[in-house]
């Protein structure tokens, strides 16, 4: 189709953009190769039917939005069938052989998706525009006092126009091209109605003027990605490539939030966290690349649902934006991120599992609060007293543990000295053992367990903080101290099963200590009480009337850990309608006390995360808020106390033992 001279000087555009693209790309590879860590190429194999999926079908992307996601689906699946249009496009302007005419019933079919291709991508990118530009939600961008990269609020607006001028064009064209070839075949094409139904127009029209009209189509649809492809690893449209790389390389961990192991025996470690981009892994440079800048994870964030100055698509913004505009990786994340949105985070995850391309800014902040603790003593001073309630008596309320199983007294609990060998070990956790209101679920769930008989012990005096608010707080020490006694005494014990009263001493004891060389089995309590219940060893009386509940899923239970149906099978056991909050299982909205935040106030904010939680769960119209948490229970009591009590506040447990016969 093309001249020699077209030919030539294709051929020499092609060179120079892919010369300058190539430019872009080592630009990219340098910056996410100074991060910590290395790649491991071995996870691919074992996760290709996973990628296939979520790259192939955009399972992630449905989670959230779905009028947007399906534009998406059209534009993406529109992408993945022009990648051989395109390769047939370029064969037939240098030799005149159209590929997808002499493919059989494949170049049939194919032509066929390349016509619904190209009417999906121009709708599903008109739409956009249209949303992005004309609609203009606010959830498509961030609050004036978020800390944001000064380019970045035009530059995002200026970076959506040009990709989407870039795909409307190079369709569009595309498509008006292949239009005047179908005309000058002089017959329609029964595999391309569309295209065939444009090509009628141009009946009767000079043959020469169709020629032309190919030949410009072409340079402006092809031509469209090889001036775009230069601008390609500056832009969002890189996430591309980089969401199916993260979904490939990213580190195996055993949930959302399992950190990073740290060897405090380790005397050669001078860096703890990350203060300066560099020191964070590679994959969490490689998160800025790509991100789309759709600001999902703002939108699930509870701090900046709350007013509060965080924005987890702010800090990955902030990256990209820095290393796009030539700075190196050896910048202070203080410039990219304020002390208080640090702060501010709750470690709810909700940024993490919605995120479309598998970005994990939580795991980014957690890091900079390891440099602000170990390094730099730079922590809210509220968390002092549970700093050293842990140090000391190894718990953050400060309780001795001499003191450890006042709880239990009138109750038959046995600890492990009196039951050496129990079947079940039940993990109490600090709260349900020292906190009074926690210790009304540790009271219940022990009558639970004495009522089916089953055989279990607890570590009583032997029992430690397992760390989990140290960790999010950044005290790494405190954290390894705790988490090497408390496994050495578990390896001692041996336990076939263990069951927590905490979500996350049961996300520490599962996700996380399988690093310090504990690796047990550890369940819930509510997916316990649903075993006890199934197997007919408790009986549960069920009145007449309905016990209206709704359960807030606790985020380290559900989010985490991936267990919502249990404790809703527990309280169905019991009796309970329960009704769904909006924001429920893994989508479930903070109750503000995760990531330390039990032990410190508040970031400033236009409202409580509690509060608004608490709001949420009483618009239901039920009676009761049921929790599987013991921070979950005090956040959701103290919103109800200042609502004036009208809905109470129970465990699981609480509720299933007082319906028990």
């Amino acid at each position: 189709m093309l001249t020699l001279v077209e030919k030539i000087l294709f051929a020499l555009a092609v060179a120079a953009s892919l010369y300058y693209t190539w430019r872009g790309v080592e630009h990219i590879i340098r910056n996410i190769g100074s991060g910590q860590g290395k790649m491991n190429w071995s996870l691919v194999p074992k996760r290709i039917g996973e990628l296939t999926v979520k790259v192939g079908l955009f399972q992630p992307v449905f989670r959230f939005r779905l009028g947007p996601s399906i534009l998406h689906a059209l534009i993406g699946w529109g992408f993945l069938s022009f990648l051989l249009i395109n390769l047939a496009d370029l064969i037939y302007a240098y030799s005149g052989f159209k590929l997808l005419e002499h493919l059989g019933w494949f170049g049939n079919a194919y032509r066929l998706l390349a016509d619904i291709a190209n009417v999906a991508i121009i709708v599903g990118i008109l739409a956009m525009v249209i949303r992005r530009f004309v609609l203009r939600p606010a959830t498509l961008s961030t609050r004036e006092t978020t800390l944001l990269h000064p380019k970045a609020r035009f530059g995002i607006l200026r970076d959506s126009a040009i990709v989407a001028g870039f795909i409307f064009i190079h369709n569009s064209m595309r498509f008006l091209g292949e239009s005047f070839g179908v005309a000058l075949a002089g017959h329609a094409d029964p595999w391309q109605p569309t295209i065939s139904t444009v090509a009628g127009w141009w009946s009767g029209m000079n043959p020469n003027a169709l020629v032309a009209g190919e030949h410009l189509a072409f340079w402006l649809s092809i031509g469209a990605v090889v001036a775009f492809l230069p601008y390609f690893p500056y832009s969002k449209h890189i996430h591309l490539f980089f969401a199916p790389i993260n979904f490939a390389l990213k580190p195996e961990r055993k949930s959302i939030g399992q950190l990073s192991y740290v060897n405090l025996d380790d005397q050669s470690i001078e860096q703890f966290g990350a203060a300066r981009m560099k020191d964070l892994g590679w994959e969490q440079i490689m998160d800025s690349y790509a991100c789309i800048m759709c600001f999902r994870c703002q939108e699930v964030c509870p701090a900046y649902n709350t007013g509060k100055l965080l924005s987890p698509a702010a800090l990955e913004i902030n990256k990209r934006y820095h290393l796009n505009g030539g700075g190196g990786t050896d910048v202070e994340l203080k410039t990219l991120i304020s002390d208080e949105a640090v702060w501010a985070c709750t470690s709810c995850g909700a940024c993490v599992d919605i995120c479309p391309v598998g970005n994990e800014p939580m795991r980014d902040i957690l890091d900079i609060r390891r440099n602000l603790s170990m390094m730099e003593s730079a922590f809210p001073k509220q968390l002092e007293t549970a700093f050293k309630g842990m140090e000391r008596n190894m718990n953050p309320w400060n309780v001795s543990q001499a003191d450890r199983m006042k709880w239990a007294q009138g109750l038959t609990v046995p600890t492990i000295e009196q039951n050496p060998e129990p079947e079940i070990l039940w993990w109490v956790g600090c709260a349900p053992a020292t906190d009074a209101r926690a210790q009304k679920t540790a009271q219940a769930f022990a009558k639970i367990l004495n009522a089916a008989g089953v055989n279990y012990a607890v570590l009583g005096k032997n029992e430690a903080c397992t760390g989990d608010s140290a960790r999010r707080a950044g005290r790494e020490d405190i954290f390894f101290g705790l988490a090497t006694q408390n496994v050495e005494i578990l390896n001692e014990v041996a336990p076939k099963r263990i069951v927590t009263t905490c979500p996350h001493c049961l996300h520490t004891l599962k996700n996380e200590y399988p690093a310090f060389g504990g690796n047990y089995e550890v369940i819930h309590h509510t997916q316990f009480i649903n075993e006890l219940v199934g197997a007919g060893k408790i009986q549960l009386e069920v009145t007449q009337d309905d016990m209206k509940v709704t359960f807030h899923d606790p985020c380290y239970l559900g989010r985490h850990n991936k267990v919502v149906d249990a404790p809703r099978e527990a309280l169905k056991s019991a009796g309970a309608l329960t009704i769904e909050m909006p924001r429920h299982a893994e989508k479930s909205f903070c109750c503000g006390a995760g990531g330390a935040q039990m032990w410190k106030e508040e970031e400033p904010g236009a409202a409580r995360v509690n509060v608004t939680r608490f709001t949420e769960a009483k618009l239901t119209g039920a009676e009761t808020v049921a929790v599987g948490c013991p921070f979950c229970l005090t956040m959701m009591t103290d919103a109800s106390k200042a609502d004036g009590g009208t809905i109470q506040v129970k465990d699981v447990a609480e509720i299933v033992a007082e319906r028990m016969k």
